[in-house]
């Protein structure tokens, strides 16, 4: 966990700025606000900013925008549908609008698609979808921020060097400066990327990383290495950890902590793992088989082939169905898509090192994929399942089906003047100003692969606890 000082008290990760005079050379008029990254909050607060008449600049460091959303996360995880309201509940509408139109639905018909879903998620007369296809998503937002006539600029670095990005008088925000120098001035400045970099730039406190329990009186945060609960190696397939089976001497396999798991209960610099939320598709026209990467380390998959040589029979994904016989797929039992342990540096990272991290994991999902689907040493009932499998022509095309953005599922975490905890999800502690509203479980992935006492490999951090209603959220927390 880290966390640097804080130059003044804020709210939140919106900062106020004193009304300097804009000086970039050839820069539009300035805006009464800026948004750091594209994201689909970033992009909700920039449509509902310019609606009620405020000129606003949205600033994006990659060349994507909607972040998960168009990103690949397209089955929306949804404690409670009654709750989602103002924009988001918007987006969900216009997304029903675009499938109710039959000329969308090229590879399978609306009736076909309800009927082979999941149930629960959603019924065919709602007056909003959850589930949808990346690109449409992508054509969703671009028509709202047409509408809204906001401007959106991709490849728009902050300037991350030491001393730079930020610019500040009187312990205020007066100028953001990108990499290239262009400087933005505002009333107001939003971060709303993953990472939180303009937070960080700011000054203000924040956190990465778990939390001892002794910290806020919680029993879910910190090292959880005594509650196995999902995502876990079986019990009794006794996985060996070791490069020769029995030898400790022989070293540790690839993607195994030999420091963990640490102290129960103690906090940690681990963050959950990430991972790409794949779109994929078993249409033969719309299908990309999937290849061996260049670069194929077959050592980083010895855990998954012990694991189905001790037994295990199960699909080693979440396959959510989206229209069209696409899919967002997910992570899922002891050894998957999470990149367990291998994003600790991701937070702090510059820009050419977070670009390393994503590739990396990008070249261990696609080799992932690949061992599932074609190696000798994968059941034959498995392979045959996944290889019916692949990437999609028409989504993601630039990646050859994959995308660019990575699963940041945790960074920063601002510590503003309220820290959200388990006790206000559980309502052990209410709040009397809140500004909107959640609900989910308790919901963390694995931040760790370690050996435990017996010889045999283990995953932790997997943390799922419910069962409690919508949870006000005041503006300033951190969850």
């Amino acid at each position: 966990m880290k966390s640097t000082p804080l130059g003044r008290p804020v709210a939140a990760a919106v900062l106020a700025a004193l009304p300097l005079a804009f000086l970039s050379c050839g820069a539009p008029a300035r805006p009464d606000i800026v948004i750091y990254g594209a994201t689909s909050g970033g992009l909700a607060a920039a449509i509902q900013a310019s609606r009620m008449g405020n000129s606003v600049v949205v600033l994006e460091p990659s060349r994507h925008i909607g972040g998960l959303t168009t990103g690949g996360l397209s089955w929306t995880d949804i404690g409670n549908k009654m709750i989602i309201g103002g924009i988001s509940r918007e987006f969900y509408q216009r997304i029903k609008k675009k499938y109710d139109d039959p000329a969308l639905w090229t590879a399978e018909t609306r009736d076909q698609y309800f009927a082979r879903r999941r149930a629960g998620q959603m019924a065919k007369d709602e007056d909003a979808m959850w589930t949808f296809e990346p690109k449409v998503a992508a054509a969703v937002f671009n028509e709202m921020l047409a509408e809204a006539k906001v401007k959106v600029i991709t490849g728009a670095r902050l300037d991350l060097a030491p001393g730079k990005g930020v610019l500040k008088q009187d312990g205020r925000i007066t100028a953001l400066v990108l990499e290239d120098g262009a400087r933005y001035e505002a009333q107001v400045f939003i971060d709303a990327t993953y990472e939180g970099d303009l937070l960080a730039k700011s000054g203000v406190s924040y956190a990465i990383g778990r939390e001892p329990n002794s910290k806020y009186s919680e029993t879910w945060n910190g090292v959880q290495a005594a509650h196995f609960h999902h995502h876990q190696f079986p019990a009794g397939a006794n996985v060996d950890p070791y490069i020769v089976p029995g030898k400790p001497e022989s070293g540790l396999l690839p993607i195994i902590d030999p420091a963990g798991p640490g102290v129960e209960q103690s906090g940690d610099h681990r963050i959950q793992a990430y991972c790409f939320r794949m779109c994929l598709t078993d249409h033969p026209e719309n299908r990309i088989p999937f290849a061996k990467p260049e670069g194929y380390v077959e050592q980083w998959y010895e855990l998954l082939l012990r694991n189905y040589e001790a037994g295990e029979r199960g699909l080693p994904w979440i396959n959510s169905s989206m229209p069209n016989r696409k899919t967002d797929t997910n992570n899922r039992l002891g050894f998957s898509t999470d990149f367990i342990g291998q994003n600790y540096d991701y937070p702090e990272a510059g820009y050419a090192e977070r670009e390393a991290i994503v590739a990396r994991h990008r070249l261990y999902q696609q080799g992932l994929m690949w061992t599932l689907a074609y190696h000798s040493r994968m059941p034959e009932e498995v392979r045959s399942q996944i290889a019916k499998w692949g990437m999609t022509r028409d989504e993601f095309t630039e990646g050859g089906g994959w995308q660019g953005q990575l699963y940041i599922r945790e960074a920063r975490r601002m510590i503003g003047g309220f820290v959200m905890t388990q006790n206000h999800c559980q309502q052990r502690e209410r709040v009397e100003d809140s500004v909107g509203m959640g609900a989910y479980t308790m919901d963390s992935h694995h931040v760790q692969r370690h050996v435990d006492a017996a010889g045999h490999v283990r995953n932790e951090g997997d943390v799922q606890v419910g069962g409690f209603p919508p949870e006000e959220r005041r503006v300033g927390e951190e969850g």
